[in-house]
């Protein structure tokens, strides 16, 4: 099984990966004969409290992208009052540490806009919807954490 283990830093487990237009998006884009916006490195915080995963607008704006819909979205900042933030739909992808090991892929993940992200050093957070296709080990004594997919 593909895998990578990485630093936990004083923000967390971060990582380095890439979003883009959703693959039936750059298909759109391509049979339209439109350009297809580059890929964008993005820094992301790996986020078990986070159902869904969520991206700053900097980056869906650099994407040209335009809502597909809206979600109602609960935070601890609300007191437990939903708010309802724009749904994007993105591609998602994480490269591998090992050459020799496949990048975790995602075609099409739907996202929530998040304008606090690129504040607090990253640009995204990699929710539960994105760790439910993968094995997340966290090991706090050794301060790493393991992505395998």
């Amino acid at each position: 099984m593909p895998h990578f283990t990485l630093q936990i830093g004083p923000q967390g487990p971060l990582l380095d990966a890439f979003a883009s237009v959703s693959e039936p998006r750059r298909v759109a884009l391509q049979a339209s004969k439109l350009p297809v916006p580059n890929t964008v490195q993005i820094r992301a915080l790996v986020d078990t409290g986070a159902s869904g995963t969520c991206i700053d607008p900097s980056i869906l704006s650099s994407l040209g992208l335009t809502p597909t819909g809206s979600v109602r979205v609960n935070t601890p900042s609300t007191g437990g009052i939903p708010y309802t933030a724009a749904q994007y739909d993105i591609a998602v992808i994480v490269p591998s540490a090992n050459p020799s090991h496949p990048a975790l892929m995602l075609p099409s993940v739907p996202v929530i806009a998040s304008e606090l992200l690129q504040l607090q050093g990253f640009h995204a957070l990699i929710g539960r919807d994105v760790l439910s296709r993968c094995v997340l080990h966290y090991n706090g004594t050794m301060r790493l954490f393991t992505l395998a997919y």
